[in-house]
């Protein structure tokens, strides 16, 4: 064992999971920076640290240093102090203000802002505004570092400790020791599994209740997260006893005690077994069962309500509406036209240059002309400006649509306070989930029309749920499906193949040197096709086909872990298409000036949404901000929610529903196996308008082709909707 002392100079990666980390230490005595590696909590660039461990010779990244242990201590020179307030660490001091204070306080700076503040007023540029603020900032640092101490041994990851702090301040720790199980219900990014961890080395009995509840919790969350609504009663306890490591009677006593609370309701349905549909007992959280109980009452009672449409001559209208938009309407198109002024809710289901965008505008003209007014929404920003552009009406997500309050902490369009409107029309339908389709059903009055368009061969929502595809199979709603691909897309062999990917045969590929715009290119090692993919971004398509290699091409894949995994295809995607600009570091996450962001989650305070789309405008290491421009304005992210973004130079294909793109880039190989789907390969090349090129092995697109049997999800809208009579309808 050898001990070092140096300065930290920057953090290369950093692993939120496990706390590893790899750095660069600027070390005491040495002029090269040594590389550092190894589990560490709570460290920041700037800071001294004094490790122990050893070196040891790794045959990729040549020599580095295995740390053991490690402590913080106060910077001992200038110019390690310079680094340590620069750092970001104290909100008020930016690299520049660290330097004047250092300038006029030395090594004696902590000093000063610990015991003496005021004095920080013989610096240019800071006055008692600032000096308040720095204080506060460094009260809270101290109170954050104290969190960390008492954190660092029960494994949580350095960059939660502040949001533990932000949320339960003074009290953090008291909360942890309590019930440490809080923090998975109660801090974003903090999971069970590391709520356990903790919980363990707080001494709580792995047999007790209140573990095997969070458990329960946990595990059907767990289940949830791959779009099932419900979880059968006899897997949830299986999983659990498997997970928690407890007997079959401690996780059936914790189950009751849930379903008594009423934080999880069983109902009996039908589900799919071995031998084919058998009875299940149904376990939901208690939000999605009353979202999928009241949707299918919402929807058929919607229904049954009188019609805002007074009659009209059908025939006369498709003539009108086709003189207008100088087109003639196919039978099937002609159709759509009719159900949608008799009907009070329909669907309209299609692939690409089927149509779809032609009936809704052919609708929409028609209702315009009736003096209806019309309401234009879809499930995310893009999907709402395509819908805004093809319509020429007023389109936006339904999020905004339904006016989410922060302050109330739900949507103010609701029952109550219905939309005010005539027809309701939703585009790329397919994406939403159970908990947004019962917001929506809430906000629609009751004389309104419903009109959901959507391709129901997409992948379905990303949360839980099948909503498309159960109200199409239910058999109680008018379905136009459109098959027939029109003449102006026939052209295209993206729209060609993607009918083919859907049929299930193998699409038609260029011959060599034949221009087209659908290309594959055989490659069986995943080294070499990141190459290639990093090839394609930086030169060969922006020299050939005239493209921004940042705005307008997508990489889209399967998986987000591995080489050519979300995250390390961003990592390269940066390093060769944004090398040079500035940027930030905030636990192991690196955002440049320039860099395609995408939001993760939700932000309702901040208005943007899970899969919205953004550029890094600018930062500011005093104020620890960074701006992010999205589509419609300008958003502002502390550096403690940088964890709410992530690099979207790849993204995976869930991800990019909702969107398209002038070029999409799809590496497919066969270590994919698990993901390789029909509908998951159709999804992403119908993101793409005018290129496609797909990296990979015949035999990985061969498997995801004749792959048409994802995973069902567990949803009980449809047998609701089936089984549901108007007696029930009444007693919403």
């Amino acid at each position: 064992m050898e001990t070092i002392y140096g300065y930290l100079e920057r953090i290369s990666y950093c692993n939120e999971e496990t706390n590893f980390v790899v750095a660069k230490l600027k070390e005491k005595g040495k002029r090269e920076l040594s590389s550092i590696v190894g589990k560490m909590v709570g460290v920041n660039p700037g800071e001294s640290l004094q490790l122990t461990g050893r070196w040891l010779h790794n045959p990729k990244f040549g020599l580095q240093f295995q740390v053991e242990s490690y402590e913080t201590i106060v910077p001992a020179t200038v110019r390690g102090m310079e680094k340590y307030l620069g750092s970001g660490l104290i909100k008020g001091i930016g690299p520049v203000m660290a330097k004047r204070i250092v300038q006029r306080f030395g090594v004696e700076a902590l000093d000063i802002i610990e015991n003496q503040p005021d004095r920080l007023q013989e610096v240019n540029g800071i006055g008692p505004k600032r000096v308040e603020m720095i204080t506060q900032a460094w009260e809270e640092q101290r109170e954050v570092k104290e969190i960390m101490i008492f954190l660092q041994g029960h494994g949580v990851a350095a960059s939660y400790a502040a949001k533990i702090y932000q949320r339960y301040e003074k009290e953090a720790i008291q909360v942890v020791r309590e019930n440490p199980y809080r923090l998975a219900a109660e801090v974003r990014g903090i999971g069970f599994l590391t709520a356990d961890r903790i919980a363990q080395q707080l001494g709580i009995d792995p047999n007790s209740l209140l573990r095997a509840r969070e458990g329960i919790i946990f595990v059907l969350n767990q289940y949830m997260n791959d779009g099932h609504v419900y979880c059968p009663r006899a897997l949830l306890l299986e999983k659990a006893e498997e997970a928690l490591q407890i007997t079959a009677e401690v996780v059936e006593q914790a189950l009751e005690e849930l379903l008594r609370e009423r934080r999880l309701v069983a109902e009996t349905m039908m589900g799919t077994g071995a031998d084919g549909e058998a009875e299940t007992t149904a376990i939901y959280l208690m939000p999605f069962f009353i979202a999928e109980l009241q949707s299918a009452r919402l929807l058929l009672a919607l229904q049954e309500e009188k019609s805002v449409v007074r009659p009209i001559d059908v025939e006369k209208a498709v003539d009108w509406v086709g003189q207008k938009l100088k087109i003639k309407l196919a039978a099937r198109q002609k159709e759509a036209v009719a159900t949608a002024v008799s009907e009070k809710i329909m669907i309209i289901t299609g692939g690409p240059g089927t149509g779809k965008t032609t009936i809704v505008n052919a609708i929409t003209r028609i209702f315009a002309a009736l003096k209806l007014k019309i309401t234009m929404a879809a499930p995310t920003g893009r999907a709402a400006r395509r819908l805004r552009e093809s319509t020429g009406l007023e389109a936006m997500t339904i999020h905004r649509l339904l006016e989410f309050s922060p302050r109330e902490g739900g949507f103010a369009r609701n029952r109550e306070n219905p939309l005010n409107t005539d027809v309701v029309i939703v585009d790329e339908s397919s994406m939403i989930d159970s908990l947004l389709m019962y917001n929506l059903l809430k906000a629609i009055p009751p004389q309104a029309i419903l009109i959901l368009v959507g391709d129901v061969n997409q992948l379905p929502s990303v949360g839980p749920g099948n909503v498309l595809r159960d109200l199409i199979e239910s058999g109680r709603f008018p379905v136009i499906e459109l098959t027939d691909i029109f003449r102006q897309a026939r052209g295209s062999r993206i729209v060609y193949n993607a009918h083919r990917i859907n049929q299930g045969k193998f699409p038609f590929l260029p011959e060599g040197g034949e221009e087209s715009d659908f290309y594959f290119m055989e490659e069986k090692d995943a080294e070499k096709a990141m190459q290639k993919i990093l090839g394609l971004c930086r030169s060969h398509i922006p020299r050939y086909f005239n493209f921004h290699p940042i705005r307008d091409i997508q990489v889209l894949t399967p998986m987000n872990r591995g080489l050519i995994g979300v995250s390390n295809l961003n990592v390269e995607l940066q390093q060769v298409l944004n090398p040079k600009q500035p940027g930030i570091s905030r636990g192991g996450r690196n955002f440049k000036i320039g860099d395609k962001v995408m939001q993760l989650v939700n932000n309702y305070d901040k208005g943007v949404y899970n899969g919205d789309i953004g550029w890094v405008k600018r930062f500011d290491q005093e104020e620890q901000e960074l701006e992010v421009e999205f589509e419609d304005y300008p958003v502002s992210y502390d550096f403690s929610q940088l964890d709410e973004l992530q690099l979207a130079y790849a993204c995976s294909i869930h991800k990019a529903q909702g969107s398209e793109y002038p070029a999409v880039i799809i590496p497919l190989l066969e270590q994919h196996y698990i993901l390789l789907q029909r509908n998951l390969l159709y999804t992403g090349v119908t993101r793409a308008r005018k290129l496609v090129i797909i990296i990979g092995s015949k035999k990985a697109l061969h498997i995801a082709i004749n792959n048409d049997k994802p995973r069902s999800r567990d949803t009980g809208l449809k047998e609701r909707l089936v089984k549901m009579g108007v007696q029930e309808i009444a007693q919403q």
